[in-house]
């Protein structure tokens, strides 16, 4: 029985050996197979990511998973084999366990500075019409006692020699609407509620501030925890702000990490334990690390809550209560949030003191009328071949133009790319089922343009940012309008155009009204069928000739070698990898 990573194969991820052994019980991660006998994501039969599972005969990740099985991610289409067997779960972090111990703020604090702002003599000097004016034109609103003037150039904020070298080297021209005001109020040392979309410049608004703010504390000391802690919902949208902030970090030797749920917590804990400035968090695992005793939170003077909005939809609202009494109670707190529900602004009440809240655009419910929308009813079983049409046409006018679907649920997102790639379409899903390697594999293909359709649930699309999507596609309509004008803000970034599709089945009727509202706003040509889907469900009656749809087993309706064919040690593998065969449609 071999533990090793394997021994060959056709310059695969390692042959005969497997990613583990074959064991039962607690034992290796795998079996037989190999984690891609043939260069792909699972072994030539009987084990790759599974063959036993991530955790043997019927614990671990599925206890059957990722490999074995004919066909696969490749040979002939993206799937093959099953999805895996019926075994157990990944382990995951300790949600339940909510109880710190309470931490005494009177004795061994140490001192800090949090202002830092010296204001510029342009900006001190200019005239209040033209600060209104520059307010206006840039739809930025403010509130707050002794707001500070925004700034229009990386020299007017006043930031240190070494932060403005990092952001030329990082080649940013002028500063964002939100960076323009959002960084001297984070420089001046108070808390700020920054309400901004994705995309707006948010991260680099609390980053380059926090590295002003570390590098005018004392050093770290062993056994120290991290001076800035930012808080994200998602491992997506926490890795990104880890990128930014290693290269916005790097001139002054800071140090950074991640820390999220779906990995290994042990490179995690030994980041934590040799010391970090910044460490950017998803609030279960920082939760489950806290309560191992992996660090604490004593030193952290900077906190960041971005997407906060999100996080508290996603249920993490006890969590972060939890870390947030860790924390001394006279930090600096930046709250970020794309829009401001009561749940937010009571976290905000109570936990922030005397904000400044600075705004960009409108919280309310508005699309982008950059964004070409199209809506059309169908059925279920119309919708795989409506989705081919459209990318039928917007891929013969750009080869590869970035197109992401959005789907209801992880089965649907695999069987969709499963269908597109076995008539030869460049498509990869990401959902909470991958691993996290998959997952980073999948984005960076994405991002890349190597694979440029992507299908997504809504859960695993959350804080990924990639700034060219040309087209989104509503396969599985959302369950809210709020969702929609979201998933259909990925594309038409900074002033580009985009188009969106959505597909809208009858029993999403009571969505319609809000929906047209939505592009009547946005100056859309409404269907008359979509009107008259809107009016039945105002008044609450007639029947629709689109009848409900339903697919097979919880799917779309495409049948297509089922959904786990071969049996329970299949998977996402077999001789082909990550490959595919046949035809290529680009």
């Amino acid at each position: 029985m071999s533990r090793g990573y394997g021994s060959g194969g056709d310059g695969g991820y390692g042959g005969g050996g497997g990613y583990g052994g074959g064991g039962g019980g607690r034992g290796g991660p795998g079996g037989g197979g190999g984690y891609g006998s043939r260069g792909g994501y699972g072994g030539g039969g009987g084990g790759g990511y599974g063959g036993g599972g991530y955790g043997g005969g019927g614990g671990g990740y599925g206890g059957g998973g990722y490999g074995g099985g004919g066909g696969g991610y490749g040979g002939g289409g993206y799937g093959g084999g099953g999805y895996g067997g019926g075994g157990g779960s990944f382990g995951g972090d300790q949600l339940d366990n909510l109880q710190l111990a309470k931490q005494d703020w009177t004795k061994d604090v140490t001192e800090f500075t949090k202002d830092f702002y010296v204001e510029h003599e342009n900006v001190k000097t200019r005239p209040a019409a033209e600060v209104s004016s520059f307010r206006r034109e840039n739809d930025i609103s403010v509130s707050g006692e002794g707001i500070p003037n925004p700034v229009t150039s990386f020299e007017e904020a006043s930031f240190p020699d070494y932060v403005l070298a990092e952001i030329k080297k990082a080649g940013y021209e002028k500063p964002t609407a939100i960076q323009a005001q959002g960084w001297p109020m984070a420089l001046k040392g108070r808390d700020m509620i920054g309400l901004a979309e994705t995309g707006s410049g948010k991260t680099a608004s609390f980053l380059l501030p926090a590295i002003v703010h570390i590098n005018a504390q004392p050093y770290l000391q062993r056994g120290d925890g991290p001076i800035v802690l930012v808080l994200a919902p998602t491992r997506e949208l926490a890795q990104q702000i880890e990128q930014e902030s290693r290269k916005f970090g790097y001139s002054s030797r800071i140090q950074s990490t991640c820390v999220y749920g779906g990995a290994s917590k042990g490179p995690q804990i030994g980041k934590l334990r040799r010391g970090v400035e910044i460490c950017i968090a998803t609030p279960g695992r920082l939760l489950d690390l806290l309560n191992m005793g992996a660090t604490n939170l004593r030193r952290v003077t900077y906190l960041v809550l971005d997407e906060a909005d999100r996080m508290l939809d996603m249920g993490f609202e006890p969590q972060i209560k939890t870390i947030l009494s860790q924390i001394r109670p006279d930090r600096q707190t930046l709250l970020w949030s794309a829009t401001w529900p009561k749940e937010v602004a009571s976290i905000a009440s109570e936990y922030l003191t005397n904000p400044y809240k600075v705004q960009i655009g409108s919280t309310e419910l508005s699309a982008n009328p950059n964004i070409k929308q199209h809506v059309e009813i169908v059925t279920e079983y119309e919708k795989y071949k409506k989705l081919v049409g459209i990318l039928e046409k917007e891929m013969s006018e750009e080869k590869k133009k970035k197109v992401m679907v959005f789907v209801d649920t992880k089965r649907n997102a695999d069987q969709v790319t499963r269908d597109l790639r076995t008539e030869g379409w460049p498509a990869l899903s990401i959902h909470g089922d991958k691993s996290q390697g998959e997952r980073d594999w999948v984005l960076a293909e994405f991002k890349a343009g190597k694979h440029p359709i992507l299908v997504a649930t809504d859960v695993a699309s959350r804080g990924i940012d990639v700034k060219d999507i040309g087209v989104v596609v509503n396969f599985s309509f959302p369950g809210t309008v709020e969702d929609y004008v979201h998933r259909i803000g990925r594309t038409g970034r900074a002033g580009a155009k985009g188009t969106s599709y959505s597909f809208i089945t009858s029993d999403k009727a009571k969505l319609a009204r809000d929906l047209v509202q939505v592009m009547r706003e946005a100056k859309q040509e409404i269907p008359p069928e979509v009107q008259q889907l809107a009016h039945q469900a105002r008044g609450g009656g007639g029947g629709s000739r689109y009848g409900r749809g339903y697919g097979y087993g919880g799917g779309y309706g495409r049948r297509r070698g089922g959904f786990g064919g071969g049996g329970r040690r299949g998977g996402y593998g077999g001789g082909g990898g990550y490959g595919g065969q046949g035809h290529k449609r680009w």
